[in-house]
């Protein structure tokens, strides 16, 4: 079993950020705590989405998130999602690994493995993800299953493993936003030795 770190990974600096708040912070490339539709773009580039895909992303995070995390009520037509508030999202059909508040709960990150890793103790397979995202979809939540369904699926087409498996330690770094910044240093390390 994996240890506690509920500010995220060993070694990472959370800068007091709750493991919400640093999962979407790879996406301020600026840092200014607001992440606008250009900079959600260039974070799923960073990560090894198409064009295509960073621009749908772009466009349908940052329209449908912004007014729900605005400090007001006033709209803004940048659609900054504001990082402070990031919590205001957390939708349900999910794995509930992050509380109300947006901290980590090791408890229900550990569950994943214990009920849905059968195959292999520490990662999850195509199957075993399916099953996963069908136990937690609600039946009047269609919005949370489809986000649901959406992030897992690219993460596991993003993060697979040669061998088709999503590693426990993988899964974990995308919950602090650690994967995000593994991910853009190798597709960096790539290009750079092409």
């Amino acid at each position: 079993m994996a240890t506690t770190h509920p500010n995220g990974s060993e070694g990472h600096e959370h800068h007091n950020l709750s493991a919400l708040q640093q999962h979407v912070a790879f996406f301020d490339r600026n840092k200014d705590g607001l992440i606008y539709p250009w900079e959600t773009y260039q974070g799923f580039r960073a990560i090894g989405c198409g064009f295509r895909k960073s621009l749908s992303a772009a466009l349908l995070i940052n329209l449908a998130f912004s007014y729900i995390t605005l400090p007001g009520r006033i709209p803004s037509l940048l659609f900054p999602i504001y990082i402070r508030n990031i919590h205001k999202l957390k939708h349900g059909s999910d794995t509930e690994t992050y509380d109300t508040q947006g901290r980590f709960d090791q408890s229900k990150f550990d569950a994943i493995f214990s009920k849905y890793a059968t195959t292999n103790p520490n990662a999850l397979t195509s199957q075993e993800l399916s099953r996963m995202l069908k136990a937690n979809r609600k039946s009047s939540d269609s919005f949370g299953w489809i986000a649901s369904l959406l992030e897992w699926k690219l993460l596991y087409k993003l993060a697979k493993d040669e061998d088709g498996l999503l590693q426990r330690d993988t899964v974990r770094g995308v919950f602090d936003g650690t994967l995000f910044e593994r991910l853009e240093k190798e597709r960096a390390f790539r290009r750079k030795n092409v």
